[in-house]
């Protein structure tokens, strides 16, 4: 008799009244035995020329021998920006098609910015768990809407539902390396060490990456696992342990000039770039490194020792994970990628910052002022970024940064190691490819076609194209068509070798763009544009640029800075775009998209127990130790800190709390010249009153905590510092409009009283 399951299973096999009228069946393996793994290892805001085999002094070892037994590729492109870039990587299809066009804490309202990575797109993971793969990913996610990355959800968007069987990281686009903000799966969680015995985050992605790999081939080693492993570094803030930070000292003192000169040397004599390739001239805003003033020089080199330091511990922990995997037997099978996802970073500004938020405020760095903090640089109490001059020696001999569509910005490393299909180790790979590539590039080398439906939904067309015929052969020909690029109204198209490119001014017409072009397969570095030689070429490539534009859903072109694309994000409906917060702890770490928006003033209040004994403890905790505000009871008293990058505004109680219920009420009120007046009540009595000299818009990348402290914002206590009473509830009301010229902290408060 036939048989059709409920399910709608497909049975091979015979089922009839009993077991002994009927015959077993089992579907064949999805995978082949001897299947690959994949490691891929993501770089951020790492240069053309960072790195030890693109050019550098600076020591990657262990990277260096994946080139030189690997494919170093020397053609590969990105997007200019992060989240773009990873959503290229792990679909295989252009940004802005899959709603990426920036970084995920945007939404500006049209479809090619959503934040997120629609179903139509699947990623690697969830092609590669179809088939049997295991799936892990660690470190750096910014995938999801940070408005969606709260312990509220929703979770569409987090690792675990775009394909990833576990998860160990954070969501947003940085972290502090010593206290930084970590997710499990689907929840928060603690940091398992302290800064001052050691801890350092990227150390932890190793070890928990190891982890779940350990516990996939002890307990089933016949299944293939992915393994996406992204780091933290080299994205600002650069943080390293003292003993790297000490290697590097003096090292750079030479100046940006002179070492961007003997890297672009090294390249030369390495091969990675033609040897008539031109240096390209400083970029804008570069000064020439003697023009700088003692202090300036001081700043400069000690930022890019950091740097360095970071960089080299970052390459020692790529190294301990290739231990291991060679320690189980599992690197002879396994096809390891290393890539960044694009170039040197210009958010340091002209002089570099010792907290990268300064540049998202527009505050520049007083580098007379920083030099008496040298020493922090690196270490848990800095937030730093390089300046120009060194971003460009990192992306030597490139022209621009990040964001940009020159190749400073979109030519970056990219790495793969595969004995078992590779020929010519060590050799350049000089073929034109895009992030786009690399998912085509998996599937292929593992042996999975690319599916047309993935759980049900019809996917996209795949815009890239297979390398692996350049991994097994360094002169292959890369069968792709055009790529067009576009970031923050900067663009740019690649055809046959020739690239087409305009760096946008923010508020100038579009159509006044002044476009380049340039004849890479004789112009490396993009040193000699033809744009007046070939003006026909030029203008069929803008043409195409526009063609592409419309088909891929670059459209519409959008040049506003990241401030307002960030305030145009707290549309109605998201956790921001709320007049009036309602904590009611314990709840969840809170990350910094959907805190409230405190830049225009606020007012919040704290109905606690405070206890008889012991009850120091932070309240309320915004920030880390480099920029933010905490409401906290030390020795009884209660106190408020406001931490401008270091610069404190404290006022604290006279007089210790009295045991049981209490209200306690801070009350921010913004003046014209940006600062704020504050006054902390308690039970509505005035206790202690201050001036903030400046609240910004753009606080910290660390979130917050209520009962508790994942980072120090002052040093008056040490993390966790959770509070020994209970707290009721935590309220924050926010303006609705910018407090008007004569307002003070009394009428505020009767204000919000009426709202």
């Amino acid at each position: 008799m036939t048989y059709k399951h409920p399910a709608g299973e497909e049975f091979g096999g015979v089922i009839g009244r009993t077991v002994a009228e009927s015959t077993p069946w089992w579907p064949e393996p999805k995978l082949a035995a001897g299947t690959p793994d994949v490691v891929m290892v993501v770089l951020d805001d790492t240069g053309f020329a960072h790195l030890g085999c693109y050019g550098s002094t600076i020591a990657t070892p262990n990277i260096d021998a994946l080139a030189a037994k690997g494919a170093r590729f020397t053609g590969f492109h990105t997007t200019a920006l992060c989240s773009p870039t990873r959503a290229c990587l792990l679909t295989g299809r252009n940004h802005h098609a899959v709603g990426m066009r920036g970084v995920s804490n945007f939404d500006t309202g049209f479809p090619n910015m959503r934040g997120a990575i629609p179903k139509s797109a699947a990623t690697l993971a969830e092609i590669l768990r179809d088939k049997g793969y295991a799936t892990f990913a660690a470190g750096k996610w910014h995938l999801a809407p940070m408005s969606e990355c709260s312990a509220a959800g929703p979770f569409a968007n987090w690792p675990l539902q775009k394909g990833f069987d576990r998860y160990y990281g954070f969501l947003q686009g940085e972290t502090d390396q010593f206290y930084p903000e970590l997710t499990h799966d689907n929840h928060f969680v603690d940091v398992p060490g302290r800064a001052e015995d050691g801890y350092h985050v990227s150390e932890d992605i190793v070890d928990r990456s190891a982890g779940m790999i350990r516990d996939i081939v002890s307990l089933v080693p016949e299944r293939p696992f992915f393994l996406y492993l992204a780091f933290g570094a080299m994205h600002a803030p650069h943080q390293a342990p003292q003993n790297y930070l000490d290697k590097y000292r003096g090292k750079f003192d030479a100046g940006w000039d002179v070492v961007r000169a003997e890297w672009f040397e090294r390249q030369k004599q390495m091969g990675v770039i033609p040897k008539d390739t031109a240096l390209a001239p400083r970029n804008p805003g570069v000064r020439p490194w003697e023009e700088l003033s003692p202090n300036e020089k001081a700043f400069a080199a000690r930022l890019q020792e950091a740097f360095a330091a970071m960089l080299e511990h970052t390459d020692v922990q790529i190294g301990r994970l290739i231990d291991f995997l060679k320690s189980i037997d599992r690197w002879d099978n396994t096809l390891f990628v290393l890539l960044s996802d694009n170039g040197a970073s210009q958010e340091g500004g002209p002089k570099g910052v010792f907290d990268e938020m300064k540049w998202f405020n527009g505050m520049p760095e007083d580098v007379d002022a920083a030099v008496a903090r040298l020493d922090d640089i690196g270490g848990p109490e800095s937030h730093c970024n390089i300046p120009w001059g060194w971003a460009q020696a990192g992306n030597t001999p490139l022209k621009w940064y990040k964001q940009n569509t020159h190749g400073g910005g979109v030519r970056d490393p990219l790495i793969m190691h595969f004995p078992a299909g590779l020929a010519a180790p060590g050799v350049s790979r000089r073929q034109f490819c895009h992030a786009v590539d690399i998912a085509p590039t998996v599937l292929e080398i593992v042996g999975i076609e690319t599916p047309s439906v993935v759980a049900g939904v019809p996917q996209m067309p795949v815009h890239g194209v297979s390398l692996k015929p350049a991994v097994a052969d360094p002169e292959a020909t890369i069968a792709r068509g055009s790529q067009f690029f576009e970031m923050l109204g900067h663009r740019g198209i690649w055809q046959d070798g020739w690239k087409a490119v305009t760096r946008h001014e923010q508020g100038k017409p579009f159509d006044e763009d002044r476009w380049e072009l340039y004849n890479l397969a004789e112009d490396f570095s993009e040193a000699n544009d033809l744009a007046a030689n070939e003006p026909e070429r030029l203008k069929a490539l803008v043409e195409l640029w526009w063609t592409e534009a419309e088909a891929q859903g670059a459209l519409p072109l959008d040049d506003r800075n990241g401030l307002a694309l960030f305030a145009a994000s707290r549309r109605p409906g998201m956790p921001t775009s709320r007049r009036r917060f309602v904590y009611h702890p314990p709840v969840s770490h809170i990350v910094a998209d959907v805190c409230p928006p405190v830049a225009r003033g606020w007012r919040m209040t704290a109905d606690i127990e405070h206890p008889s004994g012991n009850g120091d403890g932070a309240i309320v905790a915004r920030g880390s130790i480099n920029s933010g505000f905490v409401l906290y009871i030390k020795e009884g008293r209660p106190h408020f800190d406001y931490n401008c990058f270091h610069e404190h505004t404290a006022i604290a109680s006279a007089a210790p709390l009295a045991p049981g219920a209490r209200q306690l009420e801070l009350a921010v009120a913004r003046r014209p010249d940006g600062g704020g007046d504050v006054a902390l009540l308690v039970d509505g009595n005035e206790v202690a009153s201050g001036t903030i000299p400046k609240l910004v818009f753009m606080l910290s990348s660390t979130g917050m905590d209520i009962g508790r402290s994942i980072s120090p914002v002052c040093h008056d206590y040490a993390a966790p510092f959770a509070y020994g009473g209970a707290i009721g509830t935590v309220t924050f009301d926010i303006p609705s409009l910018r407090p008007q010229q004569g307002e003070n902290v009394a009428n505020v408060r009767a204000a919000y009283a009426q709202q």
